[in-house]
């Protein structure tokens, strides 16, 4: 006896000490030998709004989908149908299950096959972790050692939350979270039993099961997950049932792509983050991409579009769109149009007239003439080459004159407008070479169309300017900051001039085809006709619109007005958000009859330094646009029709007689600008004869896109 109990000791003492010599050994290799973390680190790169919702993702460097799950943002019904059909015992174990050990190894070896697999969640995230072609009992030893490492590690629900996040669901599909947007189009907190049986299922057979392509086998694979719940008793039979005869859902979308410019400005200012946040609303960013897009095909394919709207109170960008199609060559589409400085045509005459009345030069009801005037070389021109003599300011802000605005700016000084638009913290350039003058009023100068709608937030602010942001302060790197803080409320306007812009503006015409909304807007076209800008707000929020070539080519006959308005009183019935009442008349706003006002502002008289033209010698009729050889691209209609040509005429005597090609097809017009309908492409000339019989002619080549 004595002999038996000393050899059961050494046996048992040689056993401990195996153990504990296999411990020590299990430690040390545990240091040496970490099991690889580094693909929980390699993920998609996201762009989410203001709550946190995927706006944009980007593939990982080896072109998966493969998006961070958080147990938080999962639907607990597909976690405990996960447990339940791949490892009960999941909080039990430590990397290894025992019990389903003994279980699979006694089916094979009473079967010589295999019956059912011992794999925990651990040892498949270990496999995910550390891929390997064999599966062999040597590569399970190693996986089971790996489970082993990585519960020495992780918590429960990291291993489970590192386990979705990996796990493969078929193709270039990694993960729970892009599994449901690709095959459901939705994040994976509310899911239908039928989906979460079938994204239970994928992931043991990811190629044969795809959904998109194997439906018949993805839909046997999900009905045998509901079956074996069913009979387990995890779910309710009844619900089984119900759920078993719906559908196959699987068809492969696309993940989320909005705000395209955006997210790419980004992730090159800090291409290090996983996640950018941002300050966008997801539902209005994709219902105005929308609108956007569907604009841009009717104006014709090689136009872009631009449209930001922004909260005016916090300078919150809450809409962003560089372009109507990120991968269109022919619009140039991965141009971010939201910020190329472009002439921004007559949307500063607010900021013109709002100085004038800060100033106390005028009031709305004060007379101004709108006649030819030259101001020592520079002679302004409207739009359509017509003047009204004598016109009220409401009326010539209204009609966007351009006489009277650059009377304004010449009493304000150009170089006051022009600081003051600098101390809204934008960027204001002039062209090369050219030094700040008159023509700044009329568009001469590069403004962003981010800038501009900046600018205008002035007019919900009592005339201060909130800078706009794309992300929350905390979160803008200081190369990407929106403006400077120096910027922040700068007060660019008198509160009660403010108010009077806005209350004139509030009356402008809507363009045609659009209802009347309670929001104050202007237009503006550069020269050449290649910007064609609108900019608008109602008390809370301002949006601004461009449309134009990418290339800073000509669109004849596109304006504000007819190309760029339609979309602002759209984009502001669709935005999602409510319109809110404009400003109220601060303390002091007087809407003044005429007969009221102050003997100097009855009238405001242009500086007599100035020549009016009126006086000299009447030249004859000139087209002035297009001119003779000009080869013009016509812009196509939605029913592939050519869109009007805008045709200009300076000087001659009206009423101006208009012939095409030897056609009259105006014969008795006032109008120093007129819209031509052109047959098709080629060759063709236009003749204008004035009331004194004198002509002008121009020959043009007219080509489709």
């Amino acid at each position: 006896m004595p002999k038996l109990f000393i050899g059961m000791g050494l046996g048992i003492g040689f056993f401990l000490m195996l153990l504990v010599g296999g411990w020590i050994g299990f430690v040390q290799f545990d240091k040496t030998n970490p099991p690889p973390l580094s693909p929980l680190t390699k993920l998609s790169v996201e762009v989410v709004d203001r709550e946190g919702t995927l706006l944009r993702a980007y593939v990982t460097p080896t072109g998966h989908w493969r998006l961070k799950a958080d147990l938080g943002q999962i639907d607990p019904e597909f976690i405990k149908i996960l447990l339940a059909y791949e490892d009960k015992r999941f909080f039990a174990h430590h990397g290894i299950d025992p019990q389903a050990l003994l279980r699979a190894s006694w089916q094979l070896v009473s079967n010589g096959r295999i019956i059912s697999g011992a794999s925990t969640i651990t040892m498949q995230l270990a496999r995910l972790l550390e891929p390997r072609e064999n599966r062999t009992i040597g590569a399970k030893l190693w996986q089971m050692l790996r489970a082993v490492q990585l519960e020495r590690r992780m918590s429960k629900p990291e291993i489970l939350a590192a386990y979705l996040t990996l796990a493969p669901y078929g193709g270039n599909i990694e993960g729970v979270r892009a599994a449901t947007l690709a095959y459901f189009g939705k994040e994976p907190g509310a899911l239908s039993l039928s989906e979460a049986a079938l994204l239970v299922a994928l992931p043991q057979s990811p190629v044969a099961r795809r959904p998109d392509i194997h439906p018949e086998r993805a839909l046997k694979a999900r009905n045998t997950v509901l079956e074996r719940m069913a009979k387990a008793a995890v779910i309710d039979i009844g619900e089984v049932a119900r759920a078993t005869a719906q559908p196959l859902r699987g068809t492969r979308q696309d993940l989320p792509q909005l705000a395209a410019h955006a997210a790419d400005r980004l992730i090159r200012a800090a291409p290090e983050k996983a996640i950018h946040h941002t300050l966008l609303r997801k539902d209005s960013q994709q219902q105005l991409e929308t609108v956007v897009k569907r604009a841009a095909g009717r104006l014709g394919p090689t136009l872009s579009v631009a449209l930001v709207m922004a909260d005016a109170k916090t300078g919150d960008i809450l809409v962003e769109i560089g372009s109507p199609d990120y991968v269109s060559a022919a619009r140039a589409g991965w141009i971010d149009m939201s910020r190329a400085l472009r002439s921004p045509g007559s949307a500063l005459k607010p900021f013109i007239y709002g100085l004038a009345f800060e100033e106390g030069l005028v009031r709305d009801q004060t007379l101004i003439d709108d006649r030819p005037v030259n101001f020592g070389g520079y002679r302004p021109k409207n739009f359509n080459m017509d003047y009204q003599g004598e016109v009220t300011i409401r009326e010539a802000l209204l009609q966007s004159l351009n006489v009277p605005a650059v009377a304004l700016l010449d009493a304000i000084g150009p170089q006051r407008m022009m600081g003051r638009i600098r101390q809204g913290g934008v960027k204001a350039e002039l062209p090369e070479g050219e030094t700040i003058g008159l023509a700044v009023g009329l568009g001469g100068m590069g403004l962003s169309l981010k800038d501009l709608t900046q600018l205008y937030t002035l007019f919900a602010n009592n005339g201060r300017v909130r800078p706009l942001r794309l992300q929350a302060k905390d979160a803008v790197p200081s190369e990407l900051t929106e403006a400077s803080l120096e910027a922040s409320g700068a007060s660019v306007l008198d509160p009660i001039a403010t108010w009077h812009i806005a209350n004139i503006l509030k009356d402008a015409s809507p363009p045609r085809g659009s209802a009347k909304l309670a929001i104050a807007y202007k237009t503006g076209t550069s020269y050449g006709y290649r910007d064609a800008w609108s900019v608008g707000f109602d008390g809370r929020h301002v949006i601004g619109v461009w449309v134009g070539k990418a290339d800073n080519g000509a669109v004849p006959g596109i304006t504000g007005w007819s190309a760029a308005a339609p979309i602002l009183f759209e984009a502001f019935a669709k935005s999602g958000l409510a319109l809110e009442p404009l400003p109220s008349a601060p303390l002091g706003a007087l809407d003044q009859a005429r007969a009221d006002l102050p003997p100097t502002m009855k009238r405001f008289h242009i500086e007599s330094r100035w020549d009016q033209d009126a006086a000299l010698p009447e030249p004859p009729p000139r087209i002035s646009y297009p001119p003779s050889g000009a080869q013009i691209e016509l812009a196509q209609t939605s029913d592939m029709s050519p869109f009007p040509v805008v045709i200009k005429l300076q000087d001659g005597r009206p009423p101006f007689r208009w012939l095409a090609n030897g056609q009259v097809f105006d014969a008795n017009g006032n109008r120093r600008q007129i819209h031509w309908t052109p047959d098709g492409a080629g060759q063709s000339t236009l003749t204008v004869i004035d009331a004194a019989g004198r002509a002008d002619s121009v020959s043009l080549f007219l080509r489709l896109p």
